[in-house]
């Protein structure tokens, strides 16, 4: 546990010299994550916080909504052909009681991919089984020069992404701009499920009163696991996909994308957003 970096010889060429010298990169490395002893779904990720992983993205599956659901994680001993343990597998434990819907491996495998799945009916299926419809949430009203700060503080605490250049990151802000917390792998999608498998963890579920930044694109998984933890305001600081904002205006996500400095693009829920605040200083 804890290989988050690894340390690889590199040939650096700078201004037609060469030299060699060893470079620290991302540890990516399988997890298998298994729900009441049977196989679910793997993912790459880099090791660490791997019990909130799993649980964040049972949340977005649909299984887990309250820490009370979940009775159990452990790292799985003898998962090699030696009997070895990796810690590159887990299972989670429900409580009893806890309905488990129908999820295939197929299923999860697909939905990792970089487009998720698409089409009316993923769109559908999120918006009738999250716990936390953002709708019902209490009104939040973001100022957007407060949105204008955040991509800072989340580059400033990215701490092994200085050291490799190599992790995306994903963090929780309160509606005042305080950073409650920041996590960061080789995949964004990851990132996520780690802030809300510890929300989970903490009993913070639903996170109606936060902000979630990604550092890359929102793609409508992200999207997806923001609507399924209760989350009001998504934030990237590149593009949304068309299926992400398709998503964002079927659930009242607030979806802005593009979010560099003082610009950004609004694709859905400008409601909780102080446009007008913004406007009169124009």
């Amino acid at each position: 546990m804890g290989r988050v970096t690894e340390r690889r010889k590199v040939i650096r060429i700078r201004d037609g010299a060469v030299s060699s010298r060893p470079d620290t990169l991302v540890a990516e490395e399988p997890l298998e994550i298994r729900l009441n002893g049977k196989p679910l779904a793997i993912t790459m990720r880099t090791p660490g916080d791997d019990f909130a992983l799993a649980a964040g993205f049972l949340v977005s599956e649909g299984v887990l909504a309250r820490r009370s659901d979940l009775q159990n994680i452990v790292y799985c001993a003898g998962a090699t052909a030696d009997g070895s343990n990796t810690y590159n597998v887990v299972d989670v434990t429900t409580a009893p009681g806890v309905t488990v819907p129908d999820i295939t491996l197929e299923r999860n495998v697909y939905t990792t991919s970089s487009c998720g799945l698409c089409g009316k009916a993923s769109l559908d299926a999120v918006r009738t089984t999250t716990r936390w419809p953002i709708d019902d949430a209490p009104p939040l009203r973001i100022d957007p020069d407060l949105l204008a700060d955040l991509p800072d503080r989340l580059r400033a605490a990215q701490r092994v992404f200085d050291r490799t250049g190599g992790l995306h990151a994903a963090a929780l802000f309160t509606d005042t701009g305080d950073l409650l917390d920041i996590r960061e792998d080789v995949g964004r999608h990851n990132a996520v499920d780690k802030l809300i498998g510890r929300a989970l963890q903490h009993g913070d579920l639903p996170l109606s009163r936060v902000i979630l930044l990604v550092s890359g694109r929102a793609s409508f998984e992200l999207a997806q696991k923001a609507v399924m933890a209760g989350i009001p305001v998504l934030a990237a600081v590149s593009a949304p996909s068309s299926l992400a904002v398709d998503l964002a205006a079927e659930t009242g996500l607030t979806l802005v994308g593009f979010l560099r400095g003082h610009s950004m693009n609004v694709y859905a829920g400008e409601h909780r957003l102080a446009l007008e605040a913004t406007a009169a200083q124009t």
